[in-house]
């Protein structure tokens, strides 16, 4: 799913214009952005937390040519889900055994 894909369903499912719900769409998507940068964190109950990390310098290595090269320090913005979008994707015990049958 893509961008357009959510404006499409909200515009349906709350029967605006499509060019409304690409407004709404990209001003949630502004002000998520806004708070990680401003405050590094970002956590939405029952979704998932949104956080910035420092990664520590490392030594990569081409695979091609097994060239070493210094990587610096840097930033990273994670994703960690919350326990009920886990629990949407997480096969019961139920599920995962069809040799039962």
């Amino acid at each position: 799913m893509v961008k357009a894909d959510i404006v499409k369903q909200l515009a349906s499912s709350l029967e605006m214009k499509d060019k409304d719900a690409l407004f709404v769409v990209d001003s949630i998507v502004e002000a998520i952005k806004d708070v990680i940068v401003r405050d590094g964190r970002l956590e939405i109950r029952d979704f998932g937390v949104f956080q910035i990390k420092e990664r520590k310098p490392r030594i990569g290595r081409n695979p091609k040519n097994k060239v070493s090269y210094p990587i610096p320090p840097h930033r990273v913005v994670t994703f960690k889900a919350g326990k009920q979008l886990r629990e949407l994707h997480t096969p019961t015990a139920d599920e995962g055994d069809d040799d039962d049958e």
